[in-house]
């Protein structure tokens, strides 16, 4: 059976999304209703695959890691898909990767020092992997947009 999230479901899920760390009993105050409530609702989401576990975010700037780039990656066949994927995920310096429509088989999202070090990834690294045809890199100049997902929306739209 489908966990269906109801309002007070999206408000737990709100207030956990912009503070995970939050105490269960402040968003039963919220709420209005009991701490054992938001413990069992948050248990049954969690059961229900809705949420998974609770992350700290680490800022890749604050680290070193002033280079975030795209890369396109175009494959030499489509069945070569796995073994790709495979040696993609040994590259520290990937952080997401998302198999895609278009153009590309894959969209890399990489973080490194510096230029040079991205086009040492990108020369020693990507372009070696037998299946990659080609890459073409996007560098982002700047992020203007973070936001996790708007769970209690306006339903006046």
């Amino acid at each position: 059976m489908k966990y269906q999230i109801d309002d007070i479901d999206k408000k737990i899920l709100s207030y956990l999304v912009k503070n995970a760390r939050v105490p269960f009993l402040e968003i039963a105050r919220e709420c209005g209703i009991s701490g054992a409530a938001i413990h069992q609702r948050v248990k049954k989401m969690e059961d229900a695959g809705i949420i998974e576990g609770s992350r700290f975010i680490v800022k890749p700037r604050a680290l070193g890691l002033k280079i975030c780039a795209f890369i396109g990656v175009t494959l030499d066949n489509a069945h070569q898909y796995k073994s790709v994927v495979k040696e993609l995920e040994k590259i520290p310096e990937i952080i997401e990767c998302h198999f895609i429509t278009g153009h590309y088989a894959f969209l890399l999202k990489l973080r490194c020092n510096n230029h040079q070090h991205l086009m040492d990834v990108l020369i020693n690294t990507l372009q070696n992997i037998p299946g990659i045809a080609k890459t073409e890199s996007f560098i982002s100049l700047d992020q203007i947009i973070e936001k996790q997902i708007d769970l209690i929306q306006d339903e006046t739209k």
